[in-house]
């Protein structure tokens, strides 16, 4: 029933909101932020099962982080943090794998379903902020390799497969499913000035709208997954610390919610816990929103690394 309401929510024009992304309310300013505090989670680039066995494939510890936003403010000034108009356009390829050429196949119908879950998420067609994106497929493969179909982050299977099928530069979206295992739903490479070949996002094939990874099979996945693409952090990327996730319109959170249920685990600053952003664990149902910040982000690191 939710994916119904979104598909309609979508046709009834969710994308003429996406001609904009607000000005205000997105990256919070490095000088002015305080203290960062490490994740004390999962790796801020990938969704995880509850009680999955994989941590921190990618971990983005306190430096590195504050390096990242130390170098992405410098961009921006550069650029003069120029606005985002109209519609950005990203050419979207999809990679299946499969190790026999049957097991974790997935049907062109279902691809379609999936960038519709995507393109409705971002243009707020769900009750969330509109973004400018918009996801175009423009080509799918299917590659039969029994040892890339159980890929794991940063191993050579994983760098292999990408050098092999990535299309496009740094603007094209490229989405790999698999058999994927450790407990983890996805993960994804951040923009920065390095962006190569290991660029883009791996997906548990599951996951994907009608798939069997039950209750995380809506898309939102992926949905999550291209949010880090776009350079947003965890909601609960430093626990209840000043700086957190870098937007100031996402209320602090401790740690990642995997029910969807009211909590606020950060009592001394304002706002209850973002279960229903799409940048949390909570299951696809619970999800349905970014922020105007949220928005700004992605937009902001779209100019600083992708475009």
């Amino acid at each position: 029933m939710r994916l119904l309401s979104r598909r309609m929510a979508a046709a009834a024009g969710a994308f003429a909101l996406a001609a904009g992304v607000a000005a205000t309310g997105g990256v919070v300013p490095a000088d002015a932020a305080g203290p960062v505090v490490e994740a004390r989670c999962a790796d801020p680039g990938a969704r995880l099962l509850p009680g999955a066995g994989a941590r921190d494939p990618n971990t983005i510890g306190a430096a590195e982080l504050a390096a990242r936003e130390d170098e992405l403010a410098s961009r921006l000034a550069k650029l003069g943090r120029p606005p985002t108009e109209g519609p950005v356009v990203v050419e979207t390829w999809v990679h299946v794998i499969t190790p026999d050429g049957t097991t974790g196949d997935v049907p062109d119908a279902q691809i379609d379903e999936q960038m519709d879950v995507l393109n409705t998420a971002y243009a707020g067609g769900t009750g969330g902020a509109p973004t400018p994106f918009q996801f175009v497929l423009v080509g799918v493969t299917r590659t039969q390799n029994a040892g890339w179909y159980g890929v794991t982050p940063d191993t050579a299977e994983e760098r292999d497969m990408k050098a092999a099928l990535r299309e496009g530069d740094a603007g094209t979206l490229n989405l790999y499913t698999a058999g994927i295992g450790g407990g983890l739903l996805g993960w994804a490479t951040f923009p920065d000035r390095n962006i190569g070949s290991d660029d883009g996002v791996v997906l548990l094939n599951s996951s994907l709208p009608g798939g069997s990874s039950t209750p995380y099979d809506e898309g939102d996945t992926a949905t999550h997954e291209v949010g880090h693409w776009l350079g947003l952090y965890h909601t609960f990327q430093g626990g209840c610390a000043t700086r957190g996730d870098q937007v100031a319109d996402t209320p602090a959170e401790s740690e990642p919610q995997f029910a969807c249920a009211d909590r606020d685990s950060c009592p001394r600053k304002p706002g209850w816990d973002p279960v229903h952003n799409f940048m949390d664990y909570t299951p696809d149902a619970c999800m349905y929103e970014f922020t105007p910040g949220q928005a700004q982000r992605m937009a902001d690191l779209w100019a600083a690394y992708r475009q």
